[in-house]
């Protein structure tokens, strides 16, 4: 597995330095000027990528918080039921002990019956707590699921007009340690897909 990165690391490593030489070595070439640019511009020296810090557009993006709020709802929606539950049962097997110390029980047979009652409602609130902690995973992979299809979708659109070769996500600078300024395109993207979002509602 490590060989395999290795040489797809260097299968890329060896891309972006033939894009170098091409682009510096025709400057002179109104096509290659072309592509360097985002809006078929000419800009001397630029290359056809840009990045998006996806930490920053899901922070922005209205869908995204929007998504997440209704997550967080969701979390504590199943939480408050779990935690009342709990209480109830809480309760319940607390007087089921003091019943049982006093003796309060008609008999042995009834107090097992209560015992088996309250064990039952245990069990119950265990495949509750469960069941709601799958759903919420299964909420938040179709949230995910969601959010990535308008990204995508989005960006394919996006490029018809800005003809990039390569848009490449970076979450927390770790795919790319240094860019010029020019390349980050985070805060137009942002806007564009609010704007989308907006007249969408």
């Amino acid at each position: 597995m490590k060989n395999v990165s290795i040489i797809i690391n260097a299968i890329l490593a060896i891309a972006i330095v033939v894009l170098f030489v091409l682009v510096l070595s025709n400057k002179s070439n109104p096509t290659i000027k072309q592509l360097a640019t985002g809006k078929d511009v000419a800009i001397s020296g630029k290359l056809p990528i840009a990045y998006i810090n996806i930490d920053s557009l899901l922070l922005h993006y209205q869908f995204a918080k929007d998504a997440n709020e209704s997550l967080i709802k969701k979390q504590e929606d199943s939480r408050l039921t779990i935690n009342t539950k709990a209480r109830q049962l809480q309760v319940e097997m607390a007087e089921f002990q003091h019943k049982l110390e006093n003796n309060a029980f008609l008999s042995r047979d009834r107090a097992e019956q209560e015992q088996t009652r309250l064990q039952k409602k245990q069990q119950d609130l265990q495949a509750l707590d469960g069941d709601l902690s799958k759903q919420l995973v299964q909420i938040q992979q179709k949230m995910s699921e969601q959010l990535r299809d308008t990204i995508n979708a989005f960006m394919k659109q996006f490029n018809k007009d800005h003809k990039y070769q390569m848009i490449l996500s970076n979450t927390s600078s770790d795919n790319v340690l240094y860019a010029e300024k020019g390349y980050d395109i985070t805060a137009e993207v942002t806007k564009l897909l609010n704007e989308r979002f907006a007249a969408r509602k």
